[in-house]
Order: C-alpha cells, then sequence, then structure tokens
C-alpha cells in the first residue's frame, strides 16, 4: 500500500449514512447497479483554476470489504502528472483519507473535497511521483505547463473512453486500467456538465 505524510489542508466533512450511495446532486451521478458490487469507476473533472481545469479522467473506486468502516482505493486510470499520485500505477496517495475516514464520510466527499484538494494544493516533500515533485519546488512554471500538457494529452473524453479498454499505446493509461476491463458497463458516476 501505498502512503503518504498527512497533508494538514485536506478536510472532509461528515454526511449522514443513507447518503453513502446518493442518486443524485448538482455535480455527480452516482449509481450502483449492483450493490454487492465493489469496484465502479467515477468520470472526474479537474478542478476549476488549477493547471488541471478542463481535464477529465476515470478514477477507478474499489471498496473494500469492510467499507464503510474503511476508505475505498482510488486510482487514475489515465494518466495525470502530480506528486502525490504515482505516474504509472494511478495509485492516489489516500493516507490523509485513511487516518481520517468514518463511516458518516460518503464517496461525494472523496469527489468533492478530496480530491479537488489533492490537485490544487499538491505535496513535494512526500512524493509518489519524484520528478512532478522535483519540477514543483524548483520550477512551478515549468510543472504547470507539464501538467497542462498532460491534461491536454491524456485527459480528454476520448482518453477516458479508451480508459480500461487495450489500447495501443499503453504509456497513455496508468496500471489501474487493467482492474476494470468489463467495457459493457458505463461508468457508475459521472461529473454532470455545468
Amino acid at each position: 500500500m501505498i502512503t503518504c505524510k498527512r497533508h494538514p489542508t485536506y478536510t472532509t466533512q461528515p454526511r449522514p449514512p443513507a447518503s453513502h450511495w446518493p442518486k443524485r446532486n448538482h455535480k455527480h451521478s452516482i449509481t450502483n447497479k449492483d450493490p454487492h458490487r465493489q469496484e465502479f469507476f467515477v468520470r472526474f473533472k479537474g478542478p476549476a483554476e488549477t493547471p488541471f481545469e478542463g481535464g477529465l479522467w476515470k478514477v477507478h473506486v474499489e471498496l473494500p470489504d469492510t467499507y464503510p468502516y474503511k476508505s475505498p482505493s482510488i486510482g487514475f486510470v489515465n494518466r495525470i502528472f502530480h506528486p502525490n499520485i504515482d505516474e504509472l500505477s494511478g495509485s492516489v496517495c489516500l493516507d490523509v483519507i485513511n487516518q481520517t475516514w468514518s463511516p458518516m464520510f460518503d464517496m461525494i466527499n472523496i469527489f468533492e473535497v478530496f480530491l479537488p484538494q489533492l490537485l490544487r494544493y499538491p505535496n513535494p516533500t512526500d512524493p509518489l511521483n519524484g520528478e512532478a515533485a522535483a519540477l514543483l519546488i524548483r520550477e512551478p512554471k515549468s510543472y504547470d505547463a507539464k501538467v497542462k500538457e498532460y491534461v491536454q494529452k491524456y485527459a480528454n473524453k476520448d482518453m477516458v473512453d479508451e480508459a480500461g479498454a487495450e489500447s495501443e499505446d499503453e504509456d497513455d493509461m496508468s496500471s489501474v486500467a487493467s482492474f476494470g476491463d468489463d467495457d459493457d458497463d458505463e461508468p457508475a458516476g459521472q461529473m454532470d456538465d455545468v
């Protein structure tokens, strides 16, 4: 398991247990067609006013057997350049969530609070991607440019649609793409156009 130090700016707000699987809110439509299904995908847009703005990622979510008492595993399927996300595996540093996770939290907390804050406030002092961390520390403008390059190249609707399918260029996808090759199912959650 990949962990990183706790980042003090990440916060989550508890929600009532009944909202673990909300049918709809203003940003997400999360559907779990099979209540016993423990893996699904969510389409996630990069937060506004960041170098990730305009990006669209397919995010793999896997619920542990002990969910909601243990936090889910999260991984980006299409590539992303970020100090706290492993570029090859797509694994996200979820130590913060693991340490603060409560059964009162739900998936909305992850997609509306944790992931946007992770992208908005990267922590280069405890990286999963050393190249991204070094670039952010030494040359922040070059880091922003490389993030934007990745967004244009890998974080678009075509890449999300391909994500999880056999790609001719496997360098475009993280290894988490192999977790879900069932392309007959639509993603369980999706960001609505705003």
